[in-house]
């Protein structure tokens, strides 16, 4: 039968070999919820660039009257060239923007008329829009779910007392009006 300082050792390295294992695990997870965040947040920075452009060819397709138009090229220009601090405002503001040029009284109907009834061009340009407005939503929705998941990974008591995150920043949340228009 072996020493029992022996198997104290033994029961010790044991121990701290399960613990490092831990530790190696957690540090893993934190960093692959890192990276889910920033292929979340490159994912939505596409659906909103995507978004913007289709809104920019809508208002250069000459199917809007002048005003809806320099409007809605605007909030779009905006939200495009906007920088980080101002980007949630701005495209918040294409968000309204594009609400408020579809929601007008009879906007499919004279979009129509303005093609001389065939519509083929406006109707593929709302359907566009209508499909980047909807990636922007869940891209949105898929970033903020991932920023959730690692904030709440980085508030438990082991990564806070060992830094396992690093020097990474805290991920922020992606805040803006993204209602769909009704088109």
């Amino acid at each position: 039968m072996p020493p029992s300082w022996l198997l104290d050792v033994l029961l010790g390295v044991a121990f701290l070999v399960l613990v490092g294992m831990y530790v190696s695990w957690r540090a893993t997870r934190l960093d692959r919820l890192h990276v889910r965040v920033e292929t979340a947040r490159a994912a939505l920075d596409a659906a909103l660039v995507r978004r913007s452009a289709v809104a920019l060819e809508l208002a250069a397709s000459r199917l809007l009257d002048p005003a809806t138009s320099l409007v809605l090229a605007t909030a779009a220009h905006r939200a495009r060239t906007a920088d980080a601090e101002g980007r949630e405002f701005a495209e918040s503001d294409l968000s309204r923007a594009l609400r408020a040029v579809v929601g007008q009284p009879d906007f499919r109907a004279t979009l129509l008329a303005a093609q001389g009834g065939s519509g083929e061009e406006g109707t593929a340009l709302l359907d566009e829009l209508d499909a980047a407005a909807q990636k922007v939503i869940y891209a949105r929705r898929f970033y903020n779910d991932a920023v959730a998941a690692a904030r709440l990974a980085r508030r438990k008591l082991l990564v806070r007392l060992i830094p396992l995150a690093g020097r990474a920043p805290l991920p922020d949340f992606f805040e803006i009006d993204d209602a769909a228009p009704r088109i």
